[in-house]
This record gives structure tokens, C-alpha cells and sequence, in this order.
């Protein structure tokens, strides 16, 4: 049996203009570059102010800065309820969206990362000095495409080959493989399309050019003993080998001086990704001087030529469906074009503000160093600026701003703290920096443990409990006490 029911809820939904300004909220500098490109191509009501029209009305613009009232508000629905007319536009002959902060005698700031060779290219230039059959370097050009990071070979030889028979029909034998596989192993850098770490080693000891006779201990370490090696058991391998204490320690030093990453050498990986900050802060005198870095996204505006057609359709009486249908394409793309323009400035005043803040709570870190970097959490930034927890995440993912304490993504300010004797917070990053720095100045002969590392800090009056050590330690990558022993 049917039956009709009524419920009432509260329901929260955002208009498109609000999610448009979030999404734009979470683009750092290079990706709303492309997005504002995009957008120019998607409507024809935007286009880009140039160079020379930007600096024919800078004093105008500076004069509008200068009135405009201070800050944004985090509630986008208050500006997105106001009305713009046409005639606001029409009128505004130096209207200009989003071009503030930017002068003639600006500079295009943008660090790039210099062009230089990736490991792959590097790789089969090599590859192509061998002359090898066109199968031969197919596998070869294979090989060095399933190489990770680090230089491995991350795929098996026997896999590579199957895919080559499979897919190119073509058939190498196991043997001449292997053969291709070593002479490749001795490229620059030497070691490269190493299985493991124990082939990768031995690989650079056979083409080392050091004493020979500690290559040789070197070599039956690393073949008969590589997991006493590893687990760093130097007293069994003394007595397995039977070495004196001068003779353990030259072989073990030669070893550590051989390169256990070939692929992160001085040869630039091809994964490796320009950093654009999307902020820059400089000190003038006591002051800190914030900066939005984008000068490198276009300035966008209204067309004049498409609104004046709009006003001219608009008056017009009788109109054609045609025209009818015209004037409501370009009111369509004129309210998305007005609409995208006051979000790039929302979320330019929305930037600004967050970066301020955080300068603000953080300035001794900006002033002296990583050391007095304060405990800080999202919530904290959020009632300072009267805005919500999830704008401020939107805000610092992905973004970096460079000081002169060097480049750091906005992530980075933010950390939970703990308590000292004194009764003041301690960032947990400040704490990592000087766990690190114990570790640097033990004994390597006798290095601390977890528990000795913790008794240790709160010495200084930082109260930290033994896992919380591990844990911080692990983070910072490096093992533990026994693994860290040196003879």
C-alpha cells in the first residue's frame, strides 16, 4: 500500500561559482596559468590583456587598489549574491580582471630547473656506440626503459624478453640477454641496470681502478658475506675472513665508498619536476614582504567588441530567432566570464591572506632558521582569519613558497607540537631537527638506542616518549642503532 510522507532536512549545497572558486582554491601558480588558457580558448567574452595595455593602465589600477577594502571573505556566497550589470562593463573602459600587484618594471620571476640530459637519454647515447643488430637494441632501449629511480633494473630479463617475443615477434636467447645486460652495467654511470644492490656494488668493484688487493677482500665480503654486510656484523666477518681490525676497516670503507643509487647521480632523472613557489617572501629591514608569484598567468578581461554586441542586441526591439539565440550564447558566456574573473580575484585576496597569517605565527622561522619553527595546526590559521579548516587545506596543498630560509611547501608549517619543561610548545619538526643532529655526533662505535636517544631529549626538557623516537627516526630514514655502527 502506498503512502505519502513529508520530512524536512537541512541540506548544504553549494552554487557553481562557489565550487569554481574552491577548485581554483587548490590550483598552484603553473596549473592556473592552464586553466586561465583554457578558459580563454572555452570563451570568447575573456581575453587576454597584453603587455603594453597593462602598463597603459597601471596608475588607474593602483588607484582602484588603494580603495579597495582590505581582505576577503571566506564566504564566497556574500560576493556572489551581488549584481552586475552590463552597463558596469560598458562603462569601465580600464576595467581589468585579475592584473593586481603587477607593475612595468616587474620582472618575470620564474626558477626554472636548467635543461640538462635525463639518465635515459644519457643511457642510449651509450646504447648506440655499442652498433648493435636493430633486435639487440631494442632489448637494449627496454632494459633502460625499466629502470626505476634509483637505477634498477625493475623488471626481470626473462619478463623483457618474453614482451619482446610476444609483441615484436622478436626472440633473443637467455644468453646473449645477459651478455647485453653486463656490458650495459658498466655505462656511466657505472652500475646501472643492476638487479640488486649486491650485483650493483660488485659491478663497480670489478671496474674499480682501487688497490687491488683490498678489492679482492672487498669482493669476497660482498659475495661470501653480504648479509653479515648489510646487517653491519663486522666482528663475524672479522673472524669468517680473518682479518685484522686495519684490514676490516680499509675493505668496509671501499665498499662504502662505491655508489649504492647509480640512477641518482649528477645525470637528471626524468622524473624530476621543476618547483615554481607560488609565493615569495623577501626581508626589507624588520619587515617581511609577501608576494604573489604570478606573473606568469595572463591577465584576462571582458572583450569590449562581444559586450558591445550584447548591448547592441539587447536594445535592439525586433530581433530574429537567430539573434535571439545569439544574445543568449553571449549572456551565458558573459555571466561565466564575469563569474571566473571574480574568482581569480577571491582567490588571489584568499591566498594572500592564509600566506600572511602564517607568516605572522611563524616569524621567528622566517627570521632565524628551522629550528624555531612553532607548533602550528590548520584550526589555528582557520579562527585567526575568521575561515574554515577546509579552505586553509585547500590553500596549502601543493603550494611553496620560497624565503630566505630556502623553498618549502605550505605543509610544511604546520605540525603538532609538544611540551617542554618550561611549559612551551615544541614543533615536532624542531624535534626531528635536533634527533638528527644527536645522531650526527654519536659514537659511530657505540651508537645511541631508542631508549638512550629518548632519555637524551628529555634531558633538554623535551618530554618524548621511546616510540615516539622510533617513529621520528623512521621518518627521518635512518636505522637503527646497530645499523649505524662504524668501525
Amino acid at each position: 500500500m502506498l503512502s505519502l510522507s513529508q520530512r524536512l532536512s537541512q541540506q548544504q549545497k553549494l552554487s557553481p561559482q562557489q565550487i569554481q572558486y574552491q577548485k581554483l582554491l587548490q590550483l598552484n601558480t603553473l596549473a592556473l596559468e592552464q586553466r586561465i588558457k583554457t578558459e580563454l580558448e572555452l570563451n570568447p567574452i575573456l581575453e587576454e590583456v597584453l603587455d603594453g595595455e597593462l602598463e597603459q593602465n597601471q596608475e588607474s589600477d593602483e588607484k582602484d587598489k588603494r580603495e579597495e577594502s582590505e581582505g576577503a571573505d571566506d564566504d564566497f556566497e556574500s560576493s556572489s549574491n551581488e549584481e552586475f550589470e552590463l552597463e558596469d562593463f560598458m562603462n569601465d573602459i580600464d576595467f581589468e580582471g585579475d592584473r593586481a600587484n603587477r607593475s612595468k618594471d616587474d620582472e618575470t620571476y620564474q626558477p626554472l630547473a636548467p635543461a640538462k640530459e635525463s639518465l635515459s637519454e644519457h643511457l642510449l647515447e651509450q646504447l648506440r656506440m655499442l652498433n648493435l643488430n636493430e633486435d639487440l637494441f631494442r632489448l637494449g632501449e627496454e632494459i633502460i626503459g625499466s629502470l626505476d629511480s634509483d637505477g634498477y633494473l625493475k623488471t626481470s630479463l626473462p619478463e623483457i624478453l618474453k614482451e619482446l617475443d610476444m609483441f615484436e615477434h622478436i626472440i633473443i636467447s637467455s644468453e646473449t640477454a645477459e651478455g647485453l645486460l653486463k656490458r650495459m652495467q658498466t655505462f656511466d654511470p657505472i652500475g646501472i641496470a643492476s638487479r640488486n644492490l649486491q650485483e650493483c656494488l660488485l659491478v663497480q668493484l670489478k671496474n674499480s681502478t682501487h688497490d687491488p688487493y683490498y678489492t679482492y677482500l672487498a669482493n669476497e665480503m660482498l659475495e661470501k658475506h653480504f648479509h653479515d654486510f648489510t646487517q653491519r656484523r663486522f666482528e663475524s666477518i672479522k673472524l669468517k675472513m680473518n682479518l685484522t681490525d686495519e684490514g676490516l676497516k680499509a675493505t668496509i670503507d671501499l665498499i662504502q665508498s662505491l655508489n649504492p643509487k647509480p640512477g641518482d647521480g649528477n645525470i637528471e632523472s626524468t622524473e624530476m619536476n621543476q618547483i615554481t613557489p607560488d609565493f615569495i617572501i623577501e626581508k626589507v629591514e624588520d619587515d617581511f614582504i609577501i608576494t604573489l608569484n604570478d606573473r606568469s598567468v595572463p591577465s584576462v578581461t571582458l572583450s569590449k567588441t562581444y559586450l558591445e554586441m550584447i548591448d547592441s542586441n539587447r536594445k535592439t526591439k525586433k530581433s530574429s530567432e537567430r539573434e535571439k539565440n545569439t544574445y543568449k550564447f553571449l549572456r551565458e558566456k558573459f555571466e561565466s566570464a564575469k563569474w571566473f574573473i571574480a574568482c581569480i580575484q577571491q582567490r588571489r585576496e584568499t591566498l594572500m591572506k592564509i600566506m600572511q597569517a602564517i607568516v605572522e605565527k611563524q616569524h621567528d622561522f622566517f627570521d632565524k632558521g628551522a629550528k624555531f619553527l612553532r607548533p602550528m595546526i590548520y584550526k589555528d590559521i582557520a579562527e585567526e582569519i575568521n575561515m574554515d579548516i577546509s579552505t586553509i587545506s585547500r590553500v596549502v596543498n601543493g603550494k611553496y613558497v620560497q624565503s630566505p630560509m630556502g623553498i618549502h611547501e605550505l605543509k610544511y608549517f604546520f605540525s603538532e607540537g609538544l611540551s617542554t619543561d618550561s611549559g612551551e610548545e615544541v614543533s615536532n619538526k624542531h624535534i626531528k631537527e635536533r634527533l638528527k643532529e644527536i645522531i650526527d655526533s654519536e659514537d659511530k662505535d657505540s651508537p645511541y638506542s631508542d631508549d638512550r636517544l629518548a632519555e637524551l631529549l628529555n634531558e633538554e626538557g623535551i618530554h618524548i616518549a621511546r616510540r615516539t623516537v622510533a617513529k621520528y627516526r623512521e621518518q627521518l630514514r635512518l636505522p637503527i642503532a646497530r645499523l649505524r655502527r662504524e668501525l
